[in-house]
């Protein structure tokens, strides 16, 4: 047996390379299919996947200790870079809560003094005028500093999420992990997540929009919930013509990445899906932005015409110029 570690210290992989086919106790796969993907769970986040031959077998076991936090700093830097003057605005909102609640205070009390002594009750009416003043005044910057406060907390969380997002790993090749913010500027990833039945169909819903899809960085995630394998076919057989195997290849291009450490991407997923206010059983798809964020989502099969018909391509003339044009979808 041979072992060949490959990672970083935040998540690493152990190949482990068998002489012989391992014993079927260690590795079941029911449907006889050449690979499989499978996970365990621990106190660490644990995937394997194998591939079995007649002469041997190699075990790839992938390892993650990130737990993703509530809002990391980096989120935080983030909004303050896209909002530069909330901090400020906020800070004015409570010096001048402050402010009105202090008169507030005076008033009431002139207010108490006016009513309980009779030579001063002509001032009674103007004690309240500026009650009522400082009472509105608070309560207009209060609402205006709560306002911000929520966009503040909106905002460093759907960053949290993109940056928890952007460090998911995704499957390449079987030697071959990397993770999401590494195709940023290259590839627009479309997750499809759903039961096994959901991926095989979006599978062949994609076929006629196969090569427009990869010319405009189209790449698709398939995130399988229900735990059974989709009928992804790549089959290439020498019966069949050039163009064909040609398509199959370029199928393969679109399909071949493959999500690592489902429990992450099921949490970030289940994460998206509470905010939406979608059920947690419900098969969904999220389209991302070259930059890496959310462009679009939406319940059901995703929209391959439309990705076709919004979406620029990525390479050619207008290549750069049209990376922020990324749709609605």
């Amino acid at each position: 047996m041979a072992l060949a570690p490959f990672g970083s210290a935040n998540s690493n992989t152990l190949f482990l390379t068998f002489p012989i086919p391992p014993p079927s106790y260690l590795i079941h796969n029911k449907n006889h299919h050449r690979s499989t993907n499978f996970v365990f769970s621990s106190t660490s986040h644990v995937s394997y996947a194998h591939k079995r031959s007649s002469s041997g077998a190699t075990i790839i076991c992938s390892a993650s200790n990130n737990k993703p936090s509530q809002i990391s700093s980096t989120a935080k830097i983030r909004s303050e870079v896209l909002s530069p003057f909330r901090s400020l605005r906020m800070f004015f909102y409570m010096a001048f809560i402050a402010s009105a609640s202090l008169g507030t205070l005076i008033a009431t009390s002139q207010l108490i003094g006016a009513l309980t002594n009779p030579s001063r009750a002509s001032q009674v009416p103007e004690i309240v005028k500026g009650l009522g003043i400082d009472i509105g005044a608070v309560s207009l910057f209060a609402f205006l500093y709560l306002r911000d406060n929520k966009a503040k907390n909106a905002q460093e969380a759907r960053l949290s999420r993109e940056e928890f997002l952007s460090n998911l790993k995704l499957r390449v090749t079987e030697n071959k992990i990397i993770p999401v913010n590494s195709l940023r500027g290259i590839a627009r990833l479309v997750i499809c997540a759903g039961p096994a039945s959901f991926i095989t169909e979006s599978f062949k819903r994609s076929e006629p929009f196969t090569e427009s899809l990869l010319d405009r960085g189209v790449l698709v995630v398939p995130l399988v919930t229900d735990g059974n394998s989709p009928v992804l076919e790549f089959e290439e057989t020498e019966t069949e013509t050039d163009e064909a195997k040609q398509l199959a290849t370029r199928r393969k291009r679109l399909w071949q990445l493959a999500p690592v450490i489902i429990s992450e991407w099921s949490e970030w997923l289940d994460e998206q899906k509470k905010l939406a206010g979608v059920s947690s059983e419900s098969p969904v798809y999220l389209s991302l932005r070259l930059d890496g964020r959310v462009r679009g989502s939406g319940i059901g099969y995703p929209p391959w015409n439309a990705f076709v018909a919004q979406l620029p391509p990525v390479k050619g003339m207008w290549t750069g110029l049209l990376d922020g044009f990324d749709g609605r979808v």
